[in-house]
């Protein structure tokens, strides 16, 4: 009995100290890994990914397969911090799960993926916090890019948009991601990175650098094509992967002219260079960003849908209500992928968009979500979209006829709700079982009922907790429809973990803040940070840690 509890202890300890050698590697004998009192046994892996932003390409933020935390063990006493795994950089990029990778000589693991801005990706075995890889994606002589004299990611960009995976590229699976970094003769990069999952090894002859041109005579253009300077750019949507095609979305530093905004796409297997879409190539600005948001996209259509922020709107209309000039600044854009390009084939935008433009009152600030086909009042299949911005109204748009633009009102929007929310929009709504969920700046998280193909113009429920800025993207985690708990980070200092009945806000079941002796506190708040929900983990990025919750008993 005495040797098998001996064994037990060293088996447990093997994986603490494998997490210090490898951190102690990185050159920072400092750091060391967190880990809570009383770690319980793993809970079983299952089939559970989180490969993209918001766990689908709908952006829909939900994992319905979660079957070990629910409404009776999400508690202070049950349920706290596991685990904080120190990191090179800011985490602003969502954490990526993979369950049951498997690891040469290293046995099957359940895998965190974490990015920083410092170029570095980390594969962090959820259970244990063990390093399993880390790789810097820096070239020889580089470092991450400055801050480009703008506050939005400072004091270095590097690696901020979220990574896509793939588990069918390569011969173990491959992770896609964008990194930023400065070479030492001052010029500015942007490389699209193709990494095996179990070794960090670059695939495809990788990495590609991005560089694209697109006719127009907009900013920063020459002899007819506008050009993708990298220093002006940063890659802050979360990356789409659809139809075998990688796409990256690209905003400005603070709006620092010249710029416009680019839609990219790579295929996935070669990285090379197959769409390329500019959103404003007569005018300016008009970039992606939506505060870290993924790229949204119709699976079964291969249409793409994103929210564009300010910039240049062609008021003249030509013969089919587009924009004369094909600038969409501040507008909803759908996109069809088809025939090797990226071709406009609807949009709808304010009445008032100019205006809106020029106060930087920017759509394109929050993500987009579409929404499961749902059933209006008369029994017809309707598809929606929805997204919200900085003028804290709620817009839902119809996928099969959006409604342009008209300069005398929005009545051919499918609807507005222009007092649904208490502020501001710098986040991504989620959606779960008839219900759509937005967390504005300085409001609460609100949920909206779906009847017919409507939303409610009211909230159903609404959290105690007001989110300061930026606001909240909400995750939620469920099992079907049992247990479904609405997971969201507070940016403060420290930051905030906080869990809620997703059928009932006003019921809170847990908040990092709540146990005694700072337990499950995680450090200062992250201000896009998503949550990851998978296998009984909850995953948070941080300024300088990956924190994972669950069970403590």
């Amino acid at each position: 009995m005495g040797i098998r509890v001996d064994l037990a202890i060293i088996s447990l300890l093997l994986p603490l100290a494998a997490v210090l050698l490898s951190v102690g590697c990185g050159g920072s004998s400092s750091q060391q890994v967190q880990i809570a009192p009383t770690v319980p046994a793993p809970p079983p892996q299952t089939n559970t990914n989180v490969l993209t932003y918001h766990n689908d390409i709908a952006r829909t933020g939900q994992n319905l397969t979660e079957t070990v935390l629910t409404h009776a063990n999400v508690n202070s006493s049950s349920f706290g911090k596991l685990l904080s795994v120190p990191v090179d950089g800011k985490v602003d990029a969502q954490p990526l799960y993979v369950s049951q990778v498997v690891f040469a000589g290293q046995g099957t693991r359940s895998v965190v993926y974490a990015a920083t801005e410092h170029d570095s990706v980390y594969t962090i075995d959820a259970n244990t916090g063990e390093v399993l890889w880390r790789v810097s994606l820096l070239g020889a002589g580089e470092s991450p890019s400055d801050d480009r004299g703008c506050s939005q990611v400072t004091p270095e960009i590097g690696i901020t948009a979220t990574p896509v995976i793939d588990l069918t590229a390569g011969p173990h699976g491959t992770i896609y991601v964008v990194a930023m970094s400065k070479d030492d003769s001052g010029n500015y990069h942007h490389r699209l990175h193709a990494l095996d999952i179990t070794t960090g090894q670059e695939e495809f002859a990788g990495p590609m650098d991005i560089a694209a041109t697109y006719p127009g005579s907009g900013d920063n253009s020459s002899n007819g094509q506008v050009v993708f300077d990298p220093k002006q750019y940063k890659a802050r949507p979360g990356l789409l992967l659809l139809n075998g095609v990688v796409y990256t979305g690209w905003g400005s530093h603070c709006d620092f002219r010249p710029y416009t905004g680019w839609l990219i796409g790579y295929e996935r297997l070669t990285l090379k260079q197959v769409r390329v879409f500019n959103f404003a190539p007569e005018g300016s600005e008009a970039a992606l960003w939506n505060s870290g948001g993924g790229i949204a996209a119709d699976s079964v259509t291969g249409r793409i849908f994103v929210a564009v922020s300010n910039g240049t709107f062609d008021t003249n209309l030509d013969a089919k209500s587009f924009p004369d000039k094909r600038d969409f600044g501040n507008a909803f854009v759908k996109l069809n992928t088809a025939n090797g390009q990226l071709t406009p084939e609807d949009y709808w935008t304010m009445s008032n968009t100019v205006a809106e433009s020029a106060q930087d009152q920017d759509l394109g600030s929050g993500g987009v979500i579409l929404l499961p086909d749902l059933q209006n009042a008369a029994g017809q299949v309707t598809q929606l979209g929805t997204a919200a911005g900085k003028d804290g109204r709620l817009y839902v748009f119809n996928r099969g006829n959006m409604g342009k633009f008209n300069p005398q009102n929005n009545n051919a929007l499918y609807q507005e709700l222009p007092a649904a929310l208490g502020g501001p929009v710098f986040a991504s709504p989620a959606w779960f079982n008839g219900t759509v969920y937005y967390g504005a700046v300085g409001d609460s998280i609100r949920a909206f009922s779906v009847n017919g193909a409507m939303l409610e113009s009211q909230a159903v429920s609404s959290t105690d907790t007001l989110f300061g800025y930026p606001g909240a993207t909400p995750s939620i985690s469920a099992n079907g429809t049992s247990d479904a708990i609405l997971w969201a980070v507070e940016n403060a200092n420290p930051a905030v973990l906080h869990a809620y009945d997703a059928t009932n806000l006003a019921m809170e079941l847990y908040n990092s803040k709540q146990a005694n002796s700072s337990r499950d506190l995680f450090g200062p708040g992250n201000k896009f940070i998503t949550p990851t929900i998978a296998d009984g983990r909850v995953i948070v990025g941080t300024t300088n840690s990956v924190a994972i919750f669950g069970l403590i008993k």
